[in-house]
Order: C-alpha cells, then structure tokens, then sequence
C-alpha cells in the first residue's frame, strides 16, 4: 500500500493517518469542516476559546506513542496539565465527592459518604484492574473481525462478568447509592447507560487512576492542532473544507474517492473516520454490500446525544474545580428517560467544564470560559424540535449551574451559545445526532461492533467511535492502532 485516504480529521482519523504516514503510506486526510479535530471542534469568540469536546484527556501514553512512532516527543507540540481532583460529584443535598487518584484523600471522601464501604471500593479496584488488563491492554487494541476471534476472549469476559452491568457489578461491592454513582457514571462519557453497559467498561476506573485525568495546554483544540502540525511534519496531506461525496469502488476494491465539488481523489485504501451510516447509506450508496450493511446498522442501539451550554462570564471561580458532574435528583429513572424511553425530563444530570480554572489563557483576563453538557435522548427517541427548544433547555440548564453554584450566573454571562443533537446532525453528520455513535452495550462490543475492516470491500476501512473498541479519546486512538495495523499488514 503506497497511499491512502483518511475521511475525518476526528481523534481517530489523525491517529490513524499518523501512524500510516509514519510507516511511509502517502496520507491524504479529507476533513469536510472549515477545522480539523471532528467533535473536538473549537469556537473563539469575544476573546473566549469554546472547546466542543472531548475535555477529559487520559492514558496520556497512548497519545505519545503517535509521536514516538518517528522518534518524536509530544511534548514538543502539545503541553498537557494534571486536573486533579479528576472530577468534582455534587448532589442536589449539597454533597461533594472529590474523585481522584490520590487513596488518603479518596478513602477520606469515601468515608464521608459510608466508611464502610472503603474495603468494597478496595475490592472494586481490584476488579477493575482486571478488567483493565484484561479488556483494554489485551483487546483495546486488536481488531475483531471473525467470532472465532471474540470467542478467544470469551473466558476472560465470562470470568469478569462482562454481561452485568458495570452499575450492578459496583453495587456488589459497595453499598452506598452516592458512591455507587460515583463508580458508575463514568460510562456515560463514552455514550453508556451505567444500567445496561458491560462491566467490563469498569476499567475506566483503573485507565484514570494510573494516566492520571489531563487537559491540554490552550484547550483540546491545541492537542487537535499538535496532532495535525506533527502529521504534516512528516508530510501527509490535510485538506479542510473538502466534503467527499463518494467512496468509489470497483468490483469489490475501493478505488478513492470523489469530492462534492466533482474532484477525484484515487488511493491503494481508504479508511473513514466518519458517521457510520453516512459512510454507508451516503458515501458507498453505489454500492450493494455498502447499502445492505447501512441497513443492518440502522437497526443497531445508538448512543444518546447531548444539549450542551457554552457560555463566558465574568469574574474567575478558583472553588469551581475544571471538572464537576452535577448530579439530579434521580439517576436511575433520569437514565430510563434518555436511553429507554426518550423522553425529555425536565430534570438533569450536568457535566460542568471549567477549563479556565487551569488554563486562564481560555478567557479575557478576569473572566472564565464554561460549559455545561446534558446527556439527552437522540433523534431517533425524542423527535421535538431542538431549534424550537433550544432557548428554553439553555436557560433551565443555567438556572441550575446558578441555584447549584453561581448564583447571578445570569448577569455575568457576556457570551453564550448552545450546540443540540440537530448540530450534531447537521454539522457532523451523526446519524440521529448521536454524540458517541453505537451504544456501548455487550452485543455490540468487540466483533458486535462494526469492524475496523469492512467485510465486502478489503481495502475499506473504519477507525472512530463506531468500530472497535469504541468512543473517548483511548477508544479512538485504540482503534486506530488496530486498523493500522491490519491496513500496514495487508488486505487478507
């Protein structure tokens, strides 16, 4: 394979183009917005930088290795600051739980909550250490592409109990509801239901206390441009604002790609770093196998959306940490609304960004940069009208941040803007909006998931949230080492 093209520029596409580029495969990455970096997007106005995600940087490790791949060191493109504690949980009874790495300080606020419960949470981080060994340095980055090889791993998740879910397995270890939320939430950052995803996801516990929780120096948009000015360094090809409108293929060979403005780009592969069923249903539309696999993926569980608040103000909150997860009233019953039954509660759980609490850098000097994120229903669930709704939920989303923590939010915000799961829609083209892509439950995990080659066509390959292993920065850089590696290996 002597070139190949690269439709994405998310996480997962620069990954992947580096690690080609860097093994000498010309890389050419077709990103169809005016920026680089896919969900991790970034707006800069009136003197505030808005980062649309992702904020929670782990395994830092697996970031470094993209640049030791050419005898590089990251450190030279992206400086990444320690955020600790990693989050700050707060419930609507005014109870704080500062969640770190650091046992004197955990075992303390675990023993505000239930002292009791220490020697569970100890027997918890045994478990999940075993299923981080097991589930992500083991599998997190292989590609599943037969069931012979998900049945290789069959008993290490039967001996984990990966069909539990990760909140029934937390329950048999501790017994504290607060504390069973705070070992549980975590799924929802790669798009999970605690109720329903696979307790093998327990291993983000042991991912975070080991790589520690980061943020990049300027904002994640300054790890996005790291990754571009080191790809381009070693002479691959980023071209912004260049949507693609097809896959073409030839017999069962994928031959390149043609741009909406009718240019044709040809290459020995192709990889798509892009929505799922927008790959299928729009790109391969010319194709049989590429129309009956949209099809079967259409019917697949994708994961929930997100309403978020991005909002500057004045004045600078030291007692706000960079990371807060404002739980609501109901954690269960809040989870059934968005995940089962689509409804749009009028309650919310929140996840609170603060990155000026680190980075000052993000806002005008004496004022502070936030957003806040509600996961909600997709597309497919809740059918309102998200432009019709947008000014309501933004204004009850900050009534909260101000009855929880600023009280005259209100009057200090000088800038604000709200992104709907129809922006994720229109602007990413994620199928129903959804922010993470499939949902990470048992069934389509490993070789459940779509694969990180396509079965019909073998130059075509996927890398991003829908493939293996799955959503988050880890996820997505994990899956681009393994459809590296089958790409650099050869078709088979």
């Amino acid at each position: 394979m002597k070139s190949a093209i690269v439709i994405g520029s998310g996480f997962g596409g620069l990954a992947l183009a580096i690690r080609l580029q860097s093994a000498g495969v010309a890389t050419t990455v077709l990103e169809a917005r005016d920026r680089p970096g896919g969900r991790a997007y970034v707006w800069e106005k009136d003197g505030f930088t808005f980062d649309a995600g992702p904020t929670v940087i782990t395994a830092p490790d697996t970031l470094r290795e993209l640049w030791a791949l050419s005898g590089r060191d990251m450190a030279d493109d992206v400086t990444l600051l320690p955020v600790n504690p990693f989050y700050r949980l707060n419930w609507p009874d005014g109870t704080n739980f500062d969640y770190t790495n650091d046992d004197a300080v955990l075992h303390a606020e675990i023993a505000k909550l239930d002292a009791g419960d220490i020697a569970g949470y100890k027997r918890f981080l045994e478990y999940s250490a075993g299923v981080y060994r097991e589930g992500y340095e083991k599998l997190g980055h292989v590609a599943f592409l037969d069931f012979k090889s998900m049945l290789s791993a069959a008993p290490a998740l039967a001996k984990y109990q990966a069909w539990r879910s990760v909140y029934a397995m937390v329950s048999t270890f501790v017994k504290n509801e607060k504390l069973r939320q705070a070992l549980s939430f975590h799924t929802l950052l790669v798009g999970g239901n605690p109720m329903t995803t696979s307790a093998i996801y327990a291993l983000i516990h042991k991912l975070e206390r080991d790589g520690g929780v980061w943020f990049a120096q300027g904002g994640t948009n300054r790890l996005v441009a790291g990754l571009v000015r080191h790809f381009e360094r070693l002479g691959g090809v980023l071209r912004t604002s260049t949507p693609v409108a097809a896959i073409e293929t030839l017999g069962d060979r994928a031959t390149g790609v043609t741009l909406e403005g009718g240019e044709r780009i040809e290459a020995d592969a192709v990889a798509s770093n892009a929505d799922l069923v927008h790959t299928y249903r729009t790109l391969l539309s010319g194709s049989r196998s590429g129309r009956r696999t949209a099809a079967k993926i259409e019917r697949k569980r994708f994961s929930p959306s997100l309403f978020v608040v991005h909002f500057g103000i004045k004045g600078t909150w030291p007692g706000i940490p960079h990371h807060m997860i404002l739980f609501g009233p109901r954690y269960k019953g809040l989870l059934a609304d968005i995940y089962d039954t689509g409804m749009l509660s009028e309650d919310f759980s929140l996840y609170l960004h603060h990155p000026t609490v680190t980075d000052p850098t993000m806002a005008p000097e004496g004022y502070s940069t936030f957003y806040a994120l509600a996961p909600v229903p997709h597309m497919g669930k809740f059918v309102g009208d998200w432009d019709a709704l947008k000014a309501t939920i933004e204004k009850r989303i900050l009534d909260e941040v101000g009855r929880r923590l600023i009280p005259d939010i209100h009057d200090r915000i000088v800038t604000k803007f709200s992104y709907t799961p129809a922006d994720f829609h229109r602007d990413l083209g994620a199928h129903l909006g959804s922010a993470f892509s499939l949902e990470p439950v048992l069934t389509q995990s490993a070789y459940f998931r779509a694969h990180n080659r396509d079965d019909a066509i073998p130059n075509l390959y996927f890398v991003g949230a829908g493939t293996h292993p799955g959503a988050g920065i880890p996820g997505v850089v994990g899956s681009a080492k393994a459809t590296a590696k089958l790409m650099l290996e050869g078709e088979g």
